[in-house]
């Protein structure tokens, strides 16, 4: 007899634990992020279920080729599927939604009442937001590459992205790799990195976005000690912790996030930097990924690229999660470059 998906989820979850933490933690880093990806391919779809009667909503639409009034689901349809209403091109370029004049919103996040909607490009004259959540998504998207760049015995436990700081010169990410305590990436690691990124950008996924509870939240991320430690930070307010997922790899973002990976363009990760703990500090070290892109359609000549890469690979001066009291541009020294990728 095949269970309700609740059932179901609520089953695999206690199951799950009976084989105790232990087994879990064991995890290698590709088995950690299958188990993510179904646990919220399950949990997606049980919310879809549980939407229950479908009501509709009217989204007044205002942009090219003309403003008009479509009727679409309440917490099913998003600006996405609006889109489709329109071209290819609304699809393709439309980076974020944004919604009554005034909230910036997910392109597949469902709309949750009737509503006005205008997209946003890269090419809008106040691009702020958009830029904002383009630097997020590569940060996002660094963590899925340093996931997949490194071999199945280097253990590689994601930690933390700042906010967006387009004035920083580079994207970053904060790495803990504890396997590998006194790595130096070499000149042709950084290139696989580089190679390693354009290949899940080509990909074109899909972003998705979806809030769960902290317990989900908590067993999503159990092989993984930092996320859980932040987690019921996150959760604090609401219960809830947002999730976004690209291919099979999930992480946690308050968002919102562009539209999919192939809106990344020409994309280069330009250093790998040691962060060294305070003494306080439980984790000794991490290493800091750092990387520079444009977005999809955005041109610019080799040399105008290359003076952004020299800049990205500086070390940015985002506070140190692990030493936050300490400037990182004083406390840490660049180093050369080595990784096993």
């Amino acid at each position: 007899m095949k269970l309700p998906l609740t059932q179901f989820l609520q089953l695999n979850l206690r199951q799950s634990n009976i084989k105790g933490f232990t087994s879990i933690r064991c995890l290698s880093t590709q088995e950690a992020i299958e188990r993510r990806h179904h646990l919220f391919t399950l949990e997606k779809k049980r919310q879809l279920e549980n939407v229950g009667r479908i009501e509709k909503i009217e989204v007044r639409y205002k942009g090219i080729p003309k403003d008009c009034t479509l009727v679409m689901n309440k917490d099913i349809s998003t600006p996405y599927d609006c889109a489709r209403h329109f071209s290819e091109w609304h699809m393709e370029s439309s980076a974020l939604a944004l919604i009554d004049g005034s909230m910036y919103w997910d392109m597949h996040r469902p709309l949750t009442e009737s509503c006005t909607l205008e997209f946003q490009t890269f090419n809008i004259s106040e691009p702020q937001q958009v830029n904002k959540a383009f630097w997020r998504t590569c940060s996002f998207m660094l963590g899925a590459c340093a996931t997949v760049a490194f071999k199945d015995k280097v253990t590689v436990k994601l930690h933390s992205f700042p906010g967006p700081d387009i004035r920083s010169g580079s994207f970053i990410y904060d790495v803990d790799l504890p396997t590998l305590p006194d790595w130096k990436p070499t000149p042709q690691e950084m290139h696989t990195l580089s190679a390693e990124y354009v290949k899940l950008t080509r990909q074109n996924d899909l972003i998705e976005r979806l809030e769960v509870g902290q317990e989900l939240a908590l067993e999503m991320f159990v092989d993984n000690e930092h996320k859980t430690k932040q987690i019921p930070d996150i959760a604090r307010t609401n219960g809830k912790v947002t999730l976004y997922k690209v291919g099979k790899h999930v992480d946690i973002s308050k968002g919102p996030m562009i539209s999919s990976s192939g809106q990344i363009g020409k994309v280069f990760v330009s250093a790998v930097h040691k962060l060294l703990g305070s003494p306080e500090s439980d984790l000794k070290q991490l290493y800091r990924f750092q990387g520079v892109a444009l977005p999809t359609g955005v041109i610019l000549n080799h040399f105008a690229f290359s003076i952004l890469t020299e800049r990205a690979k500086k070390l940015n001066s985002a506070r140190s999660p692990i030493n936050p009291f300490v400037d990182t541009r004083e406390s840490v020294e660049p180093q050369s470059m080595q990784a096993h990728a």
